[in-house]
């Protein structure tokens, strides 16, 4: 009995480290790679309500947050995620969401514009 004790303290205690590691590491690309001056606030609106609710985006910010990059893009939903205002939302949906819309962008910004 007292190993089950032992082993579901150390299950918790690896969780709660995991967690703790995972925010860290989304804070400090964020810090390291700049991310929160990349994109202008108009764009971070559209991107954001595309992400957590529906919208779209246009070709600017499309350009903006292609720029920002992609590991900024994730570490920046990720952060967003870990935020208690959003509990309520299903993380794996959102993910899902925010890898299709990174996916559009650039199949946007790579096809050929339409001749004139």
């Amino acid at each position: 009995m007292a190993s089950l004790n032992v082993y579901s303290v150390l299950v918790v205690l690896f969780l709660t480290c995991g967690v703790v590691m995972a925010t860290k590491e989304n804070y400090q690309i964020i810090k390291e790679n700049n991310c929160e001056t990349k994109m202008g606030l108009p764009c971070v609106l559209e991107a954001f309500t595309s992400i957590f609710n529906t919208g779209s985006i246009s070709n600017k910010c499309c350009g903006e947050l292609v720029v920002l990059g992609k590991v900024c893009h994730s570490s920046l939903v990720k952060r967003t995620l870990e935020n208690p205002v959003f509990k309520d939302l299903n993380p794996a949906t959102i993910i899902a969401k925010s890898i299709q819309t990174w996916n559009n962008f650039l199949a946007l910004i790579d096809s050929p514009s339409p001749s004139t």
